[in-house]
């Protein structure tokens, strides 16, 4: 039986923790969901309360305190929250992508520098990183070396090299300055070879995703299709194909289930960047193709996002003393009581950690959105 674009929204839904929040560990509640989006330090934590039964940010305070969850440079050539159990194979997956992404950028060419050189560096960058630093730490320990080209040698290195960010305090866990700690390594342990990282990947992205095609997958990394080609070969039975509405093969991992299309979704209220609306090629399941414009913004921002019956419906935003849910299409009284409850959750929260959290961003509201109706939801 073909699988219905519903079907598959509300696989990659409940896959993700989103048609029933779940009482789990949050360091199993990451793993599970393959990896957050974390580029700004608030979205892990919303992230994980719209999954996460009870969620309490201290526990999400502590998973990082403790490196039981790392922040680091991965898919997309972006900050992502993972397990720690999964960065080394993760790290090695998406090394070559990340590699290139510097080394071959003519900023680092202009240093002077060959790969080998900068490569060369990386025990001598593991052995400073020992112990938390800033990145002007390490620009001023490399100037010695670099000269004036330390900061393009530092930018590339940050990119590649195998390492965390540090939590720095502040109520996301990280705050500015950015301070880096080294991956560890275990005690006489070779590097990661790039095709078992890429099949854990996979497979982890497709628990979390799936069912999807292999240029979805392409899409959440950056990888290319060789190496994903090569990757759904030797994973053999524990992939397979199934039938979807469109002309893409969709794979899944054996023995995974897929909901009924009559299956309800909650309302929710997700963080800028959240993983699913970045999961899958565009236009996505849960996007609207006529709201993407307004959603994704010209330079790469994504705004919080309101789901309503599972799919984008408006954005939200942190206003003096709540939130304000502004829709893109008339919503029924139900549905605006889901969204408020939800928002009321949200804004207790927020009033307790960050009441103005994404201040930042607050100027793509400034320019104006065509919303059909804004409502201002308080705790």
């Amino acid at each position: 039986m073909s699988l219905t674009a519903r079907q598959l929204a509300l696989a990659t839904l409940d896959r993700q923790l989103l048609l029933e929040r779940r009482r789990i560990d949050v360091a199993e509640a990451v793993r599970r969901l393959c990896a957050l989006q974390a580029q700004t330090p608030a979205s892990p934590y919303l992230a994980l309360w719209n999954r996460v039964r009870d969620f309490v940010p201290e526990d999400l305070d502590a998973a990082f305190a403790d490196r039981r969850i790392v922040k680091a440079t991965l898919m997309r050539i972006t900050l992502h929250a993972v397990h720690a159990e999964d960065y080394a194979p993760y790290h090695a997956a998406m090394l070559s992508s990340l590699r290139a992404s510097r080394l071959y950028d003519r900023r680092f060419a202009s240093t002077g520098l060959t790969h080998s050189e900068a490569d060369a560096l990386l025990p001598e960058l593991a052995g400073f990183l020992a112990r938390p630093r800033t990145g002007a730490e390490v620009k001023e320990e490399v100037t010695g070396r670099f000269g004036e080209h330390a900061h393009r040698v530092w930018w590339a290195l940050r990119t590649y090299a195998p390492m965390h960010h540090a939590p720095t305090g502040g109520p996301w866990s990280f705050a500015q300055p950015n301070a880096y700690l080294a991956a560890p390594a275990a005690p006489g342990s070779e590097p990661q070879e790039a095709g078992p990282g890429v099949r854990r990947l996979l497979l982890a992205y497709l628990r979390a995703f799936g069912p999807a095609s292999a240029q979805d997958f392409a899409r959440f990394t950056l990888l290319g299709r060789p190496s994903i080609t090569q990757a759904l070969h030797e994973l053999g039975d524990q992939v397979v194909r199934v039938a979807g509405p469109g002309r893409a093969a969709l794979f899944d991992v054996a023995g995974a289930t897929v909901p009924a299309e009559d299956t309800p979704a909650p309302p929710r209220l997700l963080p800028m960047w959240d993983s699913t609306l970045l999961a899958h090629a565009v236009p996505g399941r849960i996007m609207p193709q006529e709201y993407r414009p307004l959603v994704v913004r010209r330079n790469g921002d994504m705004l919080p996002c309101l789901l309503v019956d599972g799919q984008v419906a408006g954005v939200w935003r942190a206003v003096d003393g709540g939130l304000e849910l502004t829709t893109f299409r008339t919503l029924g009284k139900a549905a605006w009581q889901g969204l408020t409850e939800e928002a009321e959750k949200l804004s207790a929260l927020l009033a307790d950690r960050d009441p103005a959290v994404y201040r930042r961003y607050g100027h793509w509201w400034d320019k104006g959105f065509p919303g059909i109706e804004s409502r201002i939801v308080k705790a």
